[in-house]
């Protein structure tokens, strides 16, 4: 019998979270398959937060406002950025293009992905429905 005590928890969902915080950067130029929206949002979260620490210190070490550090990590995530924001795009079936217009890439970015494989990979949610239609078809 496993207890699930609020620390397990906490630790455990922790590590989930971070996961898919650093996904994309594991990823870090491929531009190819697709991202669910986890993936995508939490590597958002994970700029902010990063880009708020980062210019935060920029601003406590040179007040005159020429800070390096928050302009470095904005670069140093700038592909990955762009890679998983494809890989969103490709997870609702469109070309990763549609990242250049503005408003319409968002609601695809909030948007539910496809389900089951598309011509960009199969679902990242792992809900593949060709793997059942394939069992289907060997059964008969």
């Amino acid at each position: 019998m496993y207890i699930f005590t609020p620390e397990y928890l906490f630790n455990n969902l922790k590590l989930y979270i971070m996961e898919y915080m650093f996904l994309p950067l594991k990823k870090f130029a491929d531009f190819e398959g697709r991202a669910r929206r986890k993936e995508y949002w939490m590597f958002i979260l994970f700029t902010f937060i990063g880009g708020f620490v980062f210019g935060t210190i920029d601003g406590i070490i040179s007040p005159n406002g020429v800070g390096m550090l928050a302009m470095i990590f904005q670069l140093a995530v700038l592909i990955p950025t762009i890679a998983v924001a494809v890989r969103r795009m490709h997870d609702v079936g469109k070309s990763g293009w549609y990242i250049l217009i503005p408003l319409y890439n968002l609601i695809l970015v909030l948007t539910e992905g496809d389900k089951g494989s598309n011509e960009y990979g199969p679902d990242p949610k792992g809900n593949d429905d060709s793997i059942d239609s394939i069992a289907k078809d060997e059964l008969v």
